[in-house]
């Protein structure tokens, strides 16, 4: 395993000064954070090289609104070379995170009124996005592991007022990677129908094997041309606190709509260049340090998964890609609420439980940890778990 994933590694005292979201800087000491998905490591020393070069120079001048040409470059790459995908630099942006990314999609996309179809469990940021522009979101159940999810009956759902559909792979909370048989049966109705399709990628680099990745873009033209892809940098990178996302328009149209949205020509919103700075390099230079981050998070995952499944009323689904681990505790006769107080308060581990206001109905009878962090901290987590669940 290399050297920049060991426990050593994690600089838990600045975590405990740094590290927000539920996470180490707001729980009580002696508390491990198994909660918001982001990394426990330090980025890829390029990252904190190129902000440094960049601020010794003194200048920290307004950028383009469009985004710095070589931030656009760089993910017209990326998504050229690592998703088959023909991107137009010229109609890519970033955004201040691919949060940021899905809320202005359904501000361009949708009206008071209209519907946009939603996976269950998810993220709850889509359902959050779609009710702030008054719009409704409609929740399609896909169920965790590799069951075939069969689109057709997302067909029923459709209606005249449809819009949307918004597509998250992998799937956060329940780590579903969509196979490309899927995705082009999800791809053809949404054609068919005219229906923009919103992929949330941002979990895309981090998928396990065999599961592979496909971008719903890379499958033809027409499922392309009705998509809007998103990203960001917090997952892969370790980046959230730099608030860097992208949002990748296949058409003109889609873009000038998008751009419009954003705000970004006004300048009450923009994206900050440092932030810009350190996303273009992790697409430049640190795919060797993801490389490895992935390597490391296979370990954990079967890690996790494998003592998960040993407390009785646990049942846990390897996830095929993002680094949490959704596990079913409905056998345990608690509540997501009452495991996670549990935990809390007992074992002093925080995970997130599985709560309509966190990723919908579908998650109820659910927890969700992030596995990523070092194998020392998540081994006294899961000894700690054990203990209180025997």
């Amino acid at each position: 395993m290399h050297h920049m994933f060991k426990n050593d590694s994690v600089n838990l005292e600045i975590l405990k000064k740094r590290a927000f979201n539920l996470r180490w800087a707001t729980l009580s000491e002696g508390v491990i954070p198994l909660t918001a998905a982001d990394p426990d490591f330090p980025c890829a020393p390029e990252i904190s090289e190129a902000i440094s070069s960049f601020a010794k120079d003194h200048y920290y001048s307004y950028g383009p609104p469009e985004g710095l040409s070589d931030f656009k470059e760089s993910i017209a790459t990326y998504f050229k070379v690592k998703r088959n995908v023909p991107v137009s630099p010229d109609f890519s942006f970033p955004v201040n995170s691919a949060a940021n990314g899905i809320y202005l999609t359904c501000k361009a996309f949708l009206s008071p009124g209209d519907e946009a179809i939603i996976f269950d469990p998810v993220d709850f940021l889509f359902r959050y996005s779609i009710e702030s522009v008054n719009a409704k979101a409609i929740p399609f159940p896909i169920p965790p592991g590799t069951i075939k999810v069969d689109f057709e009956e997302l067909e029923q759902l459709i209606t005249n007022k449809t819009k949307m559909i918004c597509l998250c792979n992998p799937l956060n909370p329940t780590g579903k990677v969509f196979t490309k048989e899927e995705l082009t049966q999800l791809g053809e109705i949404a054609y068919k129908h005219k229906l923009i399709i919103l992929s949330d990628e941002i979990w895309s680099d981090i998928v396990f094997k065999p599961a592979v990745f496909t971008s719903i873009a890379s499958i033809n033209d027409e499922i392309r041309n009705q998509t809007v892809t998103i990203t960001g940098f917090s997952k892969s990178f370790g980046l959230a606190g730099l608030r860097i996302g992208a949002v990748i328009a296949h058409n003109k149209q889609h873009y000038e709509l998008l751009m419009d949205a954003s705000m970004h020509y006004s300048t009450i919103q923009g994206v900050n260049v440092l932030s810009q700075i350190a996303a273009t390099t992790a697409l430049n230079s640190c795919g060797y340090w993801l490389d490895s981050f992935v390597d490391h998070l296979s370990v954990m995952r079967n890690l996790v998964v494998n003592e998960l499944n040993t407390i009785p009323g646990f049942k846990c689904i390897a996830p095929d890609g993002c680094y949490v681990a959704f596990t079913d505790i409905t056998s345990t006769n608690k509540t997501s609420q009452e495991i996670h107080d549990l935990l809390l308060n007992e074992a002093k581990v925080a995970i997130v439980p599985g709560l309509k206001q966190w990723f919908g109905d579908g998650a109820e009878g659910c927890i969700r940890m992030s596995f990523a962090t070092s194998e020392e901290i998540l081994t006294d987590a899961l000894g700690r778990i054990k203990k209180h669940l025997k």
